[in-house]
């Protein structure tokens, strides 16, 4: 038996057990150490397919325990993180007498992020086009930019940012725009380089560029703002190729 066929699926099965650290400590409300693991789990994911592209060992065992193991990191985790952060707020209904509360059930809708996501790793499955780049939003991105949120939320000294983040109806139509983005026919380009040519990967580097400077200015609290840079960049990338 050959070792080198089974070294991505040990980096599948390391995605995995990060995205199960991730999950205990989101339903703890741990947020750092989530984001921590999360990060870690979709590094590894990186590798596995990295390695099975150089090693040529992928295989229909590989493509399945990938997508299982980010089913976890990046579905059931932001989901719970997005539950957490919608628990505690409120939506008041009616007139000053009358007013009363919505907060349980609002909370649930936050798991939506995980139904979307595991419909999205479904059709990547058996969807032959996403070779180049992805049709949706990968899981990996959403995953990133919700469980990243929390922390802008406690971190940053922008009020506005606190607010909008504390914002149930904020939250809510924040989970409904990435399902929906997840599974729409829109094409959002990989990071995957063929050739180094400026021509071919202008948004490549547009995109690494300004990560960079976000991340020396902002450090961890810029990942959200990168992934939401990232879904602009490919929206117009997409309106110039169809212009």
């Amino acid at each position: 038996m050959e070792i080198k066929k089974h070294i991505p699926n040990l980096f599948s099965l390391g995605n995995l057990f990060s995205g199960i650290l991730a999950t205990l400590f989101a339903v703890h409300g741990e947020f750092e150490f989530v984001a921590i693991f999360v990060s870690l789990g979709i590094f590894l994911d990186f590798f596995d397919g990295y390695f099975a592209r150089i090693l040529t060992t992928s295989s229909d065992l590989g493509k399945q325990l990938d997508s299982l193991a980010d089913m976890v990191t990046s579905g059931v985790v932001p989901g719970i993180v997005m539950f957490n952060l919608l628990e505690n707020k409120q939506i008041r209904v009616g007139a000053l007498k009358d007013e009363f509360e919505i907060t349980s059930f609002m909370s649930f809708l936050g798991l939506i992020l995980t139904l979307g996501a595991c419909y999205r790793l479904a059709k990547f499955n058996i969807d032959t086009r996403q070779s180049k780049s992805f049709i949706g939003l990968p899981t990996p991105a959403m995953s990133l930019l919700v469980v990243f949120l929390p922390l802008v939320q406690i971190n940053t000294e922008v009020l506005f940012l606190k607010e909008i983040i504390s914002n149930c109806y904020f939250l809510i139509g924040l989970t409904l725009i990435l399902s929906y983005l997840m599974n729409a026919e829109i094409s959002f380009f990989s990071l995957k380089f063929k050739d180094f040519s400026f021509k071919d990967n202008e948004f490549k580097y547009l995109l690494i560029s300004l990560s960079i400077i976000l991340v020396i200015l902002y450090k961890y609290l810029a990942i959200p703002f990168i992934i939401i840079i990232y879904i602009i960049l490919s929206m117009i990338k997409n309106l110039i190729q169809r212009g």
